[in-house]
C-alpha cells in the first residue's frame, strides 16, 4: 500500500514471489479481528478451484487496501479507459458456484 513508500520502508521482492499467481476468483471472509482473502483460478470445465494464495489483513489494513485499489482503478481508467465488467454467462460446467470478486 502507498503508506509503505511514504514511510521509507525498503521492500524486498524475491524472484519466486515476483512471478505471482494468476487469479480470476477471490473469496473474502472476515471475523471481528481479520479479513481473509483467498485467491484462486477457476478453469473452464474444471469443477474444483485450488486456492493459490491467502492474504490475512486487519480490518484497518483491509480498508486501506480498498482505498488504494479504488485510487489505482481511478488512475488506470483515466489513462486506459473505463473497465467494463460483462454480465456473467451461466454455463453448467463453469466450475464451483461461488460469489464473484
Amino acid at each position: 500500500m502507498t503508506e509503505n513508500q511514504d514511510l521509507g520502508i525498503d521492500i524486498e521482492l524475491d524472484e519466486e514471489v515476483a512471478q505471482g499467481n494468476y487469479s480470476n476468483l477471490a473469496i473474502i471472509s472476515h471475523s471481528t479481528s481479520e479479513f481473509i482473502i483467498d485467491f484462486a483460478a477457476v478453469l473452464p470445465g474444471v469443477e474444483k478451484a485450488r486456492v493459490k494464495s491467502r492474504v490475512i489483513l486487519t480490518p484497518e489494513h483491509a480498508k486501506r487496501l480498498l482505498r488504494s485499489l479504488q485510487d489505482n482503478i481511478v488512475r488506470y481508467e483515466s489513462a486506459m479507459g473505463k473497465i467494463e465488467i460483462p454480465s456473467p454467462q451461466v454455463s453448467p460446467n463453469m466450475g464451483p458456484k461461488m460469489g464473484e470478486a
